[in-house]
């Protein structure tokens, strides 16, 4: 069965052009695929829709075999604790929270017990290269060092799925580098990853396929042996 499942999805709203024209795609468990396209192409409302932030206006979308499109706010919820980890361009840590217990927050949400909650947060924060910050607020650390600690909190549940929305967008180019062959080595491991990038250099270097929208549709599947692409 895909991880992922999109079925002529659209997405139309009051005014304006569609941001989805009847867009389907498959993403099968081991894969990284990048959604990349012009600005208001609609990568961001796919993404979304996988993520069960948003909601087709027709077709269906289904996540390790569940209709997320179905879905009530309570039951998105849980899905997004349970089978999916999101990683976005600023972040959205919080400031408040030291960077253990951002990581710690998506495992208290689903009630796994605090000692295995701790010893897998350590694990993630060291494996990330950030361990030593474990005590640290997010605002002393460099942007670099935020996204790996958002990805530790993203990976806290060990997600059948990762989505990554513009990941390197608010870095530098030297983070941006470490995060690309982070995510690269997750994908290596076997973790499934959907992302939206700008980033020609990071879809090259961590997708094994690369869709293209334009104008809310898709234009190009490309599949990737990240040195080189063949198109199909």
């Amino acid at each position: 069965m895909p991880v992922v499942e999109i079925r002529q999805v659209s997405k139309s709203y009051a005014a304006g052009a569609p941001a989805l024209v009847d867009v389907s795609l498959t993403v099968r468990a081991g894969e990284a695929v990048a959604i990349v396209g012009p600005s208001g192409s609609g990568k961001s409302t796919l993404l979304n829709m996988v993520g069960g932030l948003d909601r087709p206006t027709a077709g269906s979308v289904t996540v390790d075999g569940a209709r997320v499109d179905r879905m009530s706010e309570a039951a998105s919820a849980r899905y997004r604790q349970a089978t999916v980890g999101m990683v976005f361009q600023f972040f959205n840590l919080l400031d408040d929270l030291t960077v253990l217990d951002n990581v710690l927050l998506p495992a208290q949400l689903a009630g796994m017990p605090r000692a295995s909650a701790r010893a897998r947060a350590a694990d993630l924060l060291g494996y990330l290269g950030v361990g030593r910050h474990a005590g640290a607020y997010p605002g002393r650390l460099s942007g670099g060092e935020r996204q790996r600690v958002a990805l530790a909190r993203a990976l806290m549940n060990r997600p059948a799925l990762l989505l990554a929305d513009e990941p390197t967008g608010a870095l530098d180019s030297a983070a941006g580098r470490d995060v690309q062959e982070l995510l690269t080595e997750l994908n290596r491991d076997g973790l499934t990853i959907l992302l939206v990038t700008h980033d020609a250099a990071l879809a090259r270097a961590c997708a094994s396929r690369t869709v293209e929208l334009v104008d809310g549709a898709v234009v190009r599947d490309t599949a990737a042996v990240r040195d080189g692409a063949v198109a199909r």
